[in-house]
């Protein structure tokens, strides 16, 4: 992770030696007798720390403006630090005020920049917790599991429909998703780059639901999603969602290639059925789909 920061890290190496040579050029070398090492142990020590603090977020995060914020609110940090220390060592003539500058005016911008980048990341981290709490359902209970994929099979699916339509006066929709000619994409990627697609299909599709639905895997290339308490024209809506973030899905090949992919939805919406029932309206609305047929369920 860190080689995606090598020129962060450089700027930083860089911008620092900079300041060393400046102080070097232009002051002294204090006596030994002058220098405060308590002063410098807790300078140096702060210094060091906004270092390793700066690697520890190059080692952890992805590059991207959040990174750059973080990382340069404590980049200016530790150059203020670093000018405090290098004053206990190096003498500047009464003339130069730029040292000031540096030690200044660095600790309030790196505190900003540090405020900003804290602040983004934690709304960063709350739109990822929302993302984990639609997985929350699939995985809170020791139920079957779907072989391939790290969702429920379509036992579960039945089971949960069937809870769901039991136990609501709401209407239960039901949408199955296919993908097309996914044999021949299968004969054209190869086995393990065939499983993949199905996996990370998977999650997109998780990751574009609600926290309350359920996503299970019906069978071979075929998804099926619960919508509890969903009317037919949000669940149309959803369905067309789901549709557009598969279609625009470029999945990557393990030689590095991009294959697209396209899938077929079909919507049924609970009349008093039983869970069987409701998938059979979904599956044959799904087939209308595919066949061109307008669609009724």
């Amino acid at each position: 992770m860190t080689a995606l920061h090598r020129w962060s890290i450089a700027a930083i190496v860089a911008i620092g030696l900079c300041i060393l040579i400046l102080n070097l050029a232009v002051g002294a070398l204090k006596p030994a007798a002058d220098i405060a090492w308590l002063d410098i142990a807790g300078e140096g020590g702060a210094a060091l720390l906004s270092l390793m603090w700066t690697v520890f977020i190059f080692n952890s995060r992805p590059a991207g403006w959040v990174t750059r914020l973080l990382s340069g609110g404590l980049a200016f940090i530790f150059f203020s630090y670093w000018q405090d220390v290098l004053d206990e060592f190096i003498q500047l003539p009464a003339h130069v005020h730029w040292d000031h500058w540096v030690e200044s005016g660095s600790m309030p911008l790196g505190m900003i920049l540090l405020t900003l980048g804290i602040y983004h990341w934690h709304r960063e981290q709350q739109a990822i917790n929302r993302q984990l709490l639609k997985r929350e359902r699939i995985f809170r209970e020791h139920r079957s599991f779907d072989a391939l994929t790290p969702l429920s099979d379509a036992r579960y699916l039945r089971e949960q429909l069937a809870l769901e339509l039991q136990h609501t006066q709401q209407p239960v929709s039901l949408i199955m998703i296919d993908l097309h000619c996914f044999d021949h994409s299968r004969r054209l990627l190869g086995s393990a780059d065939g499983d993949r697609l199905l996996r990370e299909l998977s999650e997109l599709l998780v990751l574009n639901l609600r926290q309350k639905d359920l996503l299970c895997r019906y069978a071979g290339d075929r998804f099926a999603v619960v919508l509890p308490a969903t009317e037919r024209l949000i669940a149309e809506n959803l369905g067309r969602e789901l549709k557009q973030a598969a279609d625009h899905f470029a999945f990557k090949t393990r030689r590095g290639e991009t294959h697209r992919v396209t899938v077929h939805t079909g919507l049924a919406v609970s009349h008093h059925d039983s869970a069987d029932s409701l998938i059979e309206r979904a599956n044959r609305c799904l087939l209308q789909s595919r066949s061109g047929q307008p669609q009724v369920a």
